[in-house]
């Protein structure tokens, strides 16, 4: 864990390319985990809503804040909030980064070990 991150300093268009990059990256796992065989979960990108749909129905969503330039994750153990501290998306309660909570997140609801 870390230090929670201090206010957002990205201008918009940083928050939007930053964000846009995150969720491709997301959605990219995603479709190799299908083309691979290793599990099937279903993603929905609506703008800057991106759901992801596991094979036993649950779902976590990934969501940009573009006013408060965060990024939200909802799954099965709760919401968390996100903020980009300079090198990572950091939650705004702990510190911890976007990807590895992503991981473990979905690593929960698929019953099997995830990494994005």
């Amino acid at each position: 864990m870390g230090t929670p991150p201090a206010a957002s300093t990205l201008t918009d268009t940083e928050y939007e390319r930053l964000t846009g990059e995150l969720l491709a990256r997301i959605e990219g796992t995603c479709d190799r985990w299908l083309q691979q065989d290793v599990i099937d979960i279903d993603t929905h990108r609506t703008g800057g809503l991106l759901e992801l749909v596991f094979p036993d129905g649950s779902k976590i969503v990934v969501n940009t804040q573009p006013p408060l330039h965060e990024v939200w994750l909802a799954a099965r153990r709760g919401g968390y909030h996100y903020r980009f501290d300079g090198t990572a998306w950091r939650d705004t309660r702990d510190g911890s980064e976007f990807i590895e909570s992503l991981s473990q997140r979905a690593s929960d609801q698929a019953g099997r070990a995830l990494r994005f």
